[in-house]
């Protein structure tokens, strides 16, 4: 039915992607998307609806105590919804409404399965550590989910803040490392000014601060690109990995504690961006002082 490559394949994944997904699903999820996309007509979104019924499935399973079969089946979920992200880049066959239709997906599966999992176990043992880390589990992926928008809105209005602040071409130190990801900050910059020189145009650091608090992370962040693994290392993903494929293989009496240190993990994780937000804002009169001095 169709005459894609692997290689075809391995050009739709992302260029950077959580390391549970780049290590412990994609090796398999590449091979399975080129054999759907040669040999089948199914859809992205028929795939995101396959990968909901096997996330109700896993969701039954969990409810049921068969732990075991849950995780394999939240895994299986998980494989299938990375699969049609896939297909509609190779094939150029996704729709906007696809993109509702995954995201309310995950956020079913995750709910479902966090309930089955939780109270569950709770009517079978009477524990209310099980109902309350199904609850928080529940509670810290919506978080994740507000958490993520709004810190693109403050983000957006520290650049408006300082398009306002400053004169002259300037382009965020962020884009110069989006265009050259596997160099290192200072190399990237030297790279960049030289091929604008003649149109004047600076590199404008807004995570100076965090740069000067924590330089090893630049080189941190250059290994993990090379492995094609983005710098928030727990995610929602990882999250969702530890609570329902990693602990429930290791029974009942794992989920309370993974679940723990699974959440608390993301949660810093998550203050972690929220801090280098506040750093950039911060940021922005200093630099503004910086480039005034620098024009007079």
């Amino acid at each position: 039915m169709g005459g894609f490559t692997l290689d075809d394949i391995l050009a739709t994944r992302k260029p950077r992607d959580s390391w549970w997904t780049v290590f412990m699903v994609d090796p398999l999820a590449c091979r399975l998307a080129l054999l759907v996309a040669n040999h089948t007509s199914i859809t992205p979104n028929g795939l995101t609806r396959l990968s909901m019924l096997i996330g109700f499935a896993s969701a039954a399973a969990f409810t049921e105590g068969m732990l075991v079969a849950g995780a394999v089946l939240f895994y299986l979920s998980f494989m299938v919804d990375c699969m049609d992200g896939k297909i509609a880049r190779l094939k150029g066959t996704g729709t906007p409404f696809g993109l509702w239709l995954d995201y309310v997906g995950d956020r079913v599966r995750v709910v479902c399965c966090a309930f089955g999992w939780g109270f569950g176990e709770y009517t079978r043992t009477g524990d209310t550590d099980l109902a309350l880390a199904a609850v928080g589990v529940v509670v810290l992926d919506l978080f994740r989910y507000i958490n993520g928008p709004q810190l693109k809105r403050v983000k957006d209005a520290t650049r408006a803040l300082l398009e306002t602040r400053l004169e002259g071409q300037y382009v965020l130190a962020e884009s110069v490392l989006r265009s050259r990801p596997r160099s290192e900050l200072e190399q990237a910059r030297t790279e960049f000014e030289q091929t604008v020189e003649d149109a004047g145009a600076t590199v404008v650091d807004l995570q100076k601060a965090f740069h000067a608090r924590f330089p090893w992370y630049d080189r941190f962040r250059v290994f993990l690109v090379r492995h094609r693994v983005r710098t928030h290392v727990v995610s929602g993903i990882e999250f969702h990995a530890a609570v329902f494929v990693v602990a429930p293989l290791f029974g009942a009496a794992a989920l309370v504690p993974v679940a723990a240190v699974a959440g608390a993990l993301l949660l810093a994780f998550e203050m972690f961006l929220v801090y280098r937000v506040w750093l950039a804002s911060r940021q922005v009169p200093r630099t503004a002082a910086e480039r005034e001095k620098i024009l007079v």
